[in-house]
């Protein structure tokens, strides 16, 4: 019961993030990316603060808290716009968002499917392991639904 219209949407994000990989070369620098850029350029903080529109010392706090990862998004997108830079934010799935929704349907399915399992074995009616994962599929198919896949435990 897992959505062919789900199922596709994440095709394509997972092909978005595809483009964005390895994310470690996205890393923020040391002193962050406005520190760095506005270094690269030559630009002085005073420089920078007034095409901001607010002091040396805002300057200097806006990088503090960039390198910390405080900095607001609004504030991030004035200095990006300031230093004539495009602001790109993404939240960049660790595996594909198709791996990671199989992965937790199979895993609930396994844990449902492991009651019943047990209760077999007690009656002398083991499944076969060649069995396990065909079942494993049917009752991901059948009993679960994108929507419950998140609920805890």
């Amino acid at each position: 019961m897992l959505s062919t219209t789900r199922r596709r949407a994440r095709r394509l994000l997972d092909r978005r993030f595809e483009e964005l990989r390895p994310v470690e070369a996205l890393q923020i620098p040391p002193k962050g990316w406005i520190r760095a850029i506005r270094d690269a350029l030559g630009m002085t903080a005073k420089q920078l603060g007034e095409r901001m529109e607010i002091r040396q010392q805002s300057v200097t706090e806006v990088e503090r808290s960039e390198a910390r990862g405080t900095i607001q998004l609004r504030t991030l997108r004035r200095a990006a716009e300031a230093l004539d830079c495009q602001l790109v934010y993404a939240l960049v799935p660790r595996d594909s968002l198709q791996a990671r929704v199989e992965r937790k349907a199979t895993e609930i399915a396994e844990r449902q499917l492991s009651y019943v399992a047990q209760s077999m074995r007690l009656e002398d009616q083991e499944v076969r392991d060649e069995d396990w994962e065909e079942q494993v599929q049917d009752f991901i198919h059948e009993a679960i639904t994108e929507r419950h896949l998140w609920d805890t435990p």
